[in-house]
């Protein structure tokens, strides 16, 4: 059964998706009040997700990230309010660091339940928090061609948005450790190397007569197409810690999407339609444990070249678009994270000061409540 991929006459459009920590404004714990949160406000911009300590957040169709941001705000101004009259905080970060995934609790409906007793213990685990972005695609073959340019900034906005260094009171070593709870999913990660819509919508279908998939739902890769919105959805990054970074990362998102727009030919003329496999998990995994520091494989050469210099160099690269959108702003946020770190660097010197990830866990409540990363006297 062919799968329909809706086409959008506004080409490059943005969707943005974000899930917030829901805590108690105290103890700063974790609390299973979304629902609350949503009943109280009636919004179609809230939606529900599988725990009911996580409350998502998400915009309508915008033209760029300024209007993404207008979106946001928005809605952030009746949670907000809310929020301080009945006791509630928010942290924005990949994880909670006390947190422990077992004393989290299912929000009501078929599909949770369905997934609980499909995937088990690796479901029970996903009490993380995410940024999903959507671009529009003006068809589905275009979406494929964009989704085989973007698996190479796989590793860059992994790094950028890493705020999960903890995990149910550990330093796990990483950068990030969220997307390692999606890897072990088998409908995670890497997402299938399709050659074209035709290879896609062959492998969609054999997923759904075999009883591996119910729908596009049920496949959590790190870029999937969302053929019912008719975008590409980028889905690799942590939750950003402050609005600020969260603006910069959609927006090196949306500068890399007009770049390919204007560049794409010319650039699969030079480079690799789709890099080696191999390549993409490497590069993954290192920006998984070392974020900006990491060391990856260019696709092309097989050299190996910094993360950080990668993204500064693409930055230059972008600098008619950045004017165009008017993202000065953004990129020298970006700019910040790769000079000053990221949320998982700044975490990390906290606990490395205090010893304590209660501290810690202040350190990402006060970030979001004040929209601002606190980089120290670096």
């Amino acid at each position: 059964m062919p799968l329909t991929f809706k086409q959008n006459e506004q080409h490059l459009t943005l969707g943005v998706e974000m899930e917030l920590q829901v805590l108690d404004a105290e103890r700063l714990t974790l609390i299973p009040r979304s629902s609350e949160i949503m009943h109280a406000i009636q919004s179609p911009k809230l939606a529900k997700e599988m725990f009911r300590s996580t409350l998502e957040i998400v915009t309508g169709i915008c033209n760029n990230v300024h209007e993404a941001n207008a979106d946001l705000s928005a809605s952030l101004i009746d949670v907000k309010a809310y929020a301080e009259k009945n006791n509630i905080a928010f942290a924005g970060t990949g994880t909670h660091p006390l947190a422990i995934y077992q004393d989290r609790i299912t929000s009501a409906g078929k599909r949770y339940q369905d997934l609980m007793d499909r995937n088990q213990w690796l479901i029970r685990r996903m009490a993380v928090y995410g940024l999903h972005v959507h671009i529009g695609m003006h068809d589905a073959d275009a979406c494929m061609r964009y989704n085989h340019f973007f698996l190479r900034f796989v590793p860059h906005l992994i790094a950028l948005s890493a705020s999960s260094p903890f995990w149910q009171k550990q330093d796990t070593g990483l950068a990030a450790a969220r997307p390692t709870m999606y890897e072990a999913h088998p409908t995670s990660g890497i997402p299938y190397l399709a050659t074209d819509w035709n290879d896609f919508e062959r492998v969609y279908d054999a997923m759904v007569q075999t009883g591996s998939i119910e729908s596009m739902k049920d496949i959590w890769w790190d870029i999937r197409p969302s053929p019912n919105y008719g975008t590409l959805e980028l889905r690799m990054c942590d939750g950003p810690a402050t609005m600020l970074e969260l603006n910069a990362i959609v927006a090196f998102i949306h500068l890399l999407a007009h770049w390919f727009n204007d560049h794409g030919a010319a650039y699969f003329a030079q480079h690799k339609p789709v890099p080696e496999r191999w390549i993409l998990r490497e590069n993954k995994w290192r920006a998984i444990r070392y974020g900006t520091d990491a060391i990856i494989i260019d696709p092309d050469t097989m050299q190996t070249e910094k993360l950080n210099l990668v993204v500064l160099n693409w930055i230059e690269k972008l600098a008619p678009y950045i004017q165009q959108l008017q993202y000065e702003k953004q990129m020298q946020t970006l700019r910040n994270i790769l000079q000053y770190g990221n949320s998982s660097q700044r975490q990390k010197r906290i606990f490395a000061e205090t010893g304590s990830l209660q501290h810690v866990v202040e350190l990402n409540v006060q970030e979001w409540q004040t929209d601002q990363a606190l980089w120290g006297s670096n």
